[in-house]
C-alpha cells in the first residue's frame, strides 16, 4: 500500500497516542483532548478509530470518539466517513486539503516532517464555525 517515499498506509498501521487542542476564533469555549488512535489494517485500507476525553473550557470532561476510513486512491490518501462518503483526501509528499461542509471549509495539513511523530492543523472557517484544531499523534509502545 505505498503511496511515494514520504509515508505509506501501512507506516500508520497501529496505536497512537493523541493530544489535541481547539481553539475557538471567534471567543468561545477553547478545549483539549486527550486519548488514544488505532489504524487497523484489511484488505480495503486501514480503519481509523479515536477515543478519549474532551475538555472544553468551562465545562466537565465528557467521553469524545470519531471513526473514519484511510485507503490509497490514485497515489493518495483518501479519508472517509465510515459510511463510505468522501471526506478529504491528500498527498503525503504534499500534505495539504480542504473539505466543504456547506457553509463551512475545512482546511488540513498534516506534517510529517518528525515521523513516526506527526501532525494535523485543521483550520476551520464560516459562518457558523471558526476554529482551528491542532491534533499530535506519537506511536504507543505495545
Amino acid at each position: 500500500m505505498t503511496v511515494n517515499s514520504a509515508v505509506s498506509l501501512d507506516d500508520f498501521v497501529g496505536e497512537w497516542a493523541i493530544e489535541r487542542s481547539i481553539t475557538d476564533k471567534r471567543g468561545g469555549p477553547n478545549g483539549r483532548f486527550r486519548g488514544t488512535a488505532e489504524f487497523l489494517a484489511d484488505a480495503k485500507g486501514l480503519n481509523y478509530s479515536e477515543s478519549g476525553h474532551l475538555i472544553l473550557d468551562g465545562q466537565s470532561p465528557f467521553k469524545a470518539e470519531r471513526r473514519y476510513r484511510w485507503r490509497v486512491v490514485k497515489g493518495t490518501i483518501a479519508v472517509e466517513f465510515p459510511d463510505g462518503r468522501a471526506f478529504h483526501s491528500f498527498d503525503p509528499a504534499s500534505p495539504t486539503a480542504s473539505h466543504w461542509c456547506d457553509p463551512d471549509t475545512y482546511d488540513v495539513t498534516y506534517d510529517f516532517d518528525l515521523w513516526p511523530v506527526w501532525r494535523s492543523v485543521w483550520d476551520v472557517s464560516g459562518p457558523k464555525k471558526a476554529y482551528q484544531m491542532i491534533t499530535d499523534y506519537t506511536r504507543t509502545l505495545s
